[in-house]
């Protein structure tokens, strides 16, 4: 075993937190942060590239919200509009993403939230760490986001046992070519390399690039279709690592 990659959602963390606290944490925020930040160039940018989105989906999806750059406030209203209906839909956007982790990073610096894990997480990374197994995250949130939850986890700062964080940049989770370039950075043969998720698509997918794999299903997840091809564990205390 050289390396581990663990998905979030699901596999480290609870679903609720992510679909009731974080997202909704997100909405609520979006423009006080844009009234704050929008004018900043960090944000700016961030806020070019989802315009560039908007135009990709406005030409494919009949009912996207209309974009208004007229005023300022025009502008705020079509963002909120737009990722309104990215998020209502579950897009991986890679803009939509970099903002909600920015809109966390204030809420987890002021203490209003705090990344959950499940009990057996922290023991888990600090064990591996400790045998000398550097450990790596493959996630649809932003990097910035990733690093966020572990840093300000439930269980204390985490990130120091936490080598690599990926998220979309590499590609798309379901595509075995991600899981390829992640094993490629990692510098280690991809049968080396144990992903962990709760989604079977992402499994299979890093299955076809060669890695072993491990189906986590935790309490409070849905019941997941067979999986041949793949172990089960309720706990990463079942991985025998």
């Amino acid at each position: 075993m050289r390396a581990i990659v663990l998905d979030i959602e699901g596999t480290t963390t609870p679903v609720s937190f992510v679909h009731d606290i974080l997202f909704p944490y997100a909405r609520k925020q979006l423009r006080r942060y844009l009234e704050v930040h929008g004018g900043s160039p960090a944000c700016r940018s961030v806020l070019d590239r989802l315009r560039l989105e908007h135009d990709v989906d406005a030409r494919d999806a009949g009912d996207i919200p209309h974009w208004d750059d007229s005023t300022a406030a025009a502008r705020d209203d079509s963002i909120v509009r737009y990722v309104g209906w990215l998020m209502d839909r579950d897009r991986k956007s890679p803009a939509l993403k970099d903002l909600q982790g920015r809109i966390w990073e204030e809420g987890y610096a002021s203490g209003k939230l705090v990344g959950q894990v499940f009990d057996d997480v922290a023991p888990a990374l600090r064990r591996w760490h400790g045998q000398g197994i550097p450990i790596g995250i493959f996630s649809s949130g932003s990097v910035l986001a990733q690093k966020l939850l572990f840093r300000h986890s439930s269980a204390g700062d985490l990130t120091p046992h936490l080598r690599w964080h990926f998220d979309t940049s590499v590609g798309a989770k379901t595509d075995a070519e991600s899981y390829r370039r992640i094993a490629s950075t990692l510098e280690a043969p991809s049968s080396s390399i144990l992903f962990v998720s709760d989604v079977v698509r992402e499994l299979d997918a890093a299955h076809a690039a060669g890695m072993r794999t491990a189906l986590c299903f935790r309490a409070g997840n849905a019941a997941p279709p067979p999986a041949p091809g793949h172990s089960m564990i309720q706990s990463f205390d079942d991985l025998g690592l």
